[in-house]
């Protein structure tokens, strides 16, 4: 046997010279982290260094090992022990399985703690980790559990509008039962609550920013296009999506009969990445969003919470990712709507919308990043290293490339829209979150603030729209 054949992830393995009889928690932390993660195995009698010791009696060590997990920890995970001999020294290897009955405690001198693995160390579950933990063992989502809001507090407007479109079919009121976005005693849960219309979970905003360069060199002062994005989880994928747009460009190159567009971010790539930011991510976290960062050369999606499945994305092929879902009712409607498939295919949906493209190059290829609190998706700018190439080109007279006179592609959409699109737009955006201001509005139709403030005078003259309460904390409300 090959020890070799028992390392894999550093963090699903460990070792320990001998058994500590007389500091068990030295052991049983790595036993509770396992058990609480993807499983894992303690091996014993061999060294850091992978030095091979060997046991002096391991039928003895076995034994305690059995009694000290049974009575040392609350509730007893399940295990499996091997005896193994290498060169003539014997190892015993301890399979720590992946519990069913989260969170699993170390129970020593009075206390009660629950472990985690953080890369290959097993560090104390903090609060939001044992909440978790709960529900992962009571077999709870977070999106399915009991919000405060009542649904006669809140109105579904976007999401029927949104689904009305998608599917051709009418959102009708037991399609909140029936789709997990209200309980029996009428209370949303926070999957309704992040469907419903405005702003009704704190967490759920997104930071988007257009840096000025390749790096947060000088924080905000570097940024050429920010904004902070509040409302209901299908307007804050429209929002975001309109922000990446209006803060890409598209160059062309002349064909046969029609100019062949090459953009910096395939659309079906962005809004893939967007929808696994915002349907995976973890909920439970308060004071952490989601931030869309686009530089020169590429374009970031952060997400709180990493894999569900406790694995990290860059140690295993993203083609193979198993569909695992931390908000299973915010996936279903979703895929109801056709913006994400049942089976979880998306980081091959974001490949295949690169490797799709007339420019893709291998180095191009999206990369996508976790830990245990975080999943980052990095889209590369498809025309970032064709920039000195276009001038070459145009100095020397063949002009291959353009960049559309220098037009935002959303900027020359926005600008087509006739007045009363425009406001039809606006009443739109204001039935998804009703606190939206001028400044939003101009940033995502791509008009002047003064435009806006034109548009609005006219809805509210015609009395579809009027303006509620103070100028700091008031909101708009539609009228038909």
């Amino acid at each position: 046997m090959n020890l070799k054949d028992y390392l894999g992830e550093t963090n699903l393995y460990d070792k320990k010279e001998k058994l500590e009889r007389n500091k068990p928690k030295s052991w049983l932390k790595t036993v509770s982290a396992f058990a609480n993660g993807r499983g894992g195995k303690l091996i014993f009698g061999v060294k850091e260094d992978n030095i091979i010791l060997g046991l002096s009696d391991y039928q003895e060590t076995s034994e305690n090992i059995s009694e000290i997990i049974k009575i040392k920890m609350d509730p007893t995970p399940e295990f499996d022990m091997e005896i193994k001999e290498i060169d003539g020294k014997v190892i015993l290897i301890l399979s720590i399985f992946a519990g069913k009955n989260t969170p699993y405690f170390v129970v020593d001198a009075g206390n009660r703690t629950a472990y985690k693995r953080v890369g290959n160390q097993s560090v104390p579950a903090s609060r939001i980790d044992l909440f978790n933990l709960s529900l992962k063992g009571e077999h709870i989502s977070y999106d399915s559990l009991q919000s405060k809001k009542k649904i006669e507090d809140v109105s579904f407007k976007e999401l029927k509008v949104e689904y009305k479109e998608r599917t051709g079919k009418d959102f009708e009121e037991k399609d909140l039962k029936s789709f997990g976005l209200v309980n029996d005693e009428g209370n949303l849960t926070i999957a309704g609550a992040l469907f419903a219309d405005n702003y009704q979970v704190y967490q759920s905003r997104v930071f988007c920013t257009r840096w000025n360069g390749l790096t947060k060199a000088n924080g905000r002062m570097d940024a050429l296009d920010d904004i902070e994005f509040e409302g209901n989880i299908i307007y804050l994928l429209k929002a975001s999506l309109d922000f990446v747009k209006r803060n890409s460009k598209k160059m062309w190159k002349k064909g046969p009969v029609y100019r062949i567009e090459y953009p910096e971010y395939p659309e079906r790539a962005v809004q893939e990445a967007l929808v696994n930011a915002l349907i995976h991510r973890d909920y439970s976290v308060i004071g952490s969003e989601v931030h869309v960062d686009i530089y020169d050369d590429r374009l970031e999606i952060y997400s709180p919470g990493g894999m569900y499945d406790g694995t990290f994305i860059q140690d295993i092929n993203p083609l193979d990712v198993s569909s695992s879902r931390r908000n299973p009712i915010i996936a279903d409607v979703f895929a109801r709507m056709d913006l994400m498939e049942r089976r979880g295919s998306g980081l091959r949906k974001i490949i295949e919308a690169y490797e799709a493209e007339e420019n893709y190059k291998e180095e191009l290829k999206p990369e996508f990043k976790s830990t245990e609190s975080s999943f980052t998706t990095i889209l590369k700018n498809l025309n970032y290293d064709t920039q000195n190439d276009t001038q070459n080109d145009t100095q020397n007279g063949t002009q291959n490339y353009g960049q559309s006179e220098g037009k935002n592609e959303g900027e020359n959409d926005g600008k087509k829209l006739k007045p009363n699109d425009r406001r039809n737009k606006i009443v739109k955006l204001i039935k998804g979150n009703s606190k939206i201001t001028s400044l939003e509005l101009s940033s995502i139709l791509y008009v002047s603030v003064s435009t806006i403030k034109r548009d609005l005078k006219v809805l509210t003259d015609e009395k579809t729209i009027e303006y509620k309460g103070s100028a700091k904390d008031g909101y708009w409300k539609v009228n038909k």
